[in-house]
């Protein structure tokens, strides 16, 4: 026998099985990085690198559905408790964030400002941080989505990593993504007791 075949052997005899629990947990590690890879390559306006992405799980996972707890009280709103049900039950969760950049377009005011100077020194957000960010998310879910992986984009997931400074930038706009393996996704049966409703105005 050629010491090519003995070695394989050996690595039979070692890595002989993988049960479901384990393999659920290696799809969701692969998922997480290749969302983070579509985010990062999602077309961005002058092909800037103007988002950052961060994969939570274990104890940072749990202090993230605290937040959201906590954003529940102060606002009111129970979808924020309902969805940090979610982000516990879920193996990680996928943060993506637009970094605070303006892009300097001349006679745009998207924003409602009249340039980027007066946007920047009122505060406001870059119109073009929230078409990149959501590109970038369709790109993202897109992936978990071809890989099987139950998943939602959560506001008030964003709303939490910013409040407890899950980014290393200044992030202006964020959203989450929990992603689960199970027998059913646990993202049915979602009991909505308060939800924001758009208000049209013409």
């Amino acid at each position: 026998m050629t010491k090519r075949c003995k070695l394989r052997l050996i690595r039979k005899e070692i890595f002989m099985k993988y049960y479901g629990t384990q393999l659920d947990e290696k799809a969701i590690d692969q998922t997480a990085a290749m969302m983070a890879a579509a985010i990062r390559t999602a077309p961005k306006s002058c092909g800037a690198d103007t988002l950052e992405t961060v994969v939570v799980d274990g104890e940072d996972k749990e202090r993230l559905a605290e937040i959201m707890c906590v954003l529940a009280k102060e606002t009111g709103m129970d979808f924020y408790s309902r969805d940090a049900e979610n982000v516990r039950k879920a193996q990680c969760v996928v943060l993506a964030g637009a970094i605070a950049s303006y892009m300097a377009t001349p006679h745009c005011s998207y924003c409602g400002m009249k340039n980027c100077g007066e946007a920047r020194a009122n505060g406001v957000t870059c119109a073009f941080s929230g078409v990149n960010l959501g590109i970038a998310l369709g790109s993202a879910v897109s992936i978990a989505a071809g890989c099987r992986v139950d998943n939602r984009i959560m506001f008030s997931v964003g709303k939490a990593a910013i409040r407890g400074n899950f980014f290393q930038r200044k992030i202006t706009l964020a959203y989450g993504i929990p992603l689960s393996v199970s027998g059913k996704s646990i993202f049915y049966d979602r009991n909505m007791v308060s939800i924001s409703k758009p208000i049209f105005v013409d």
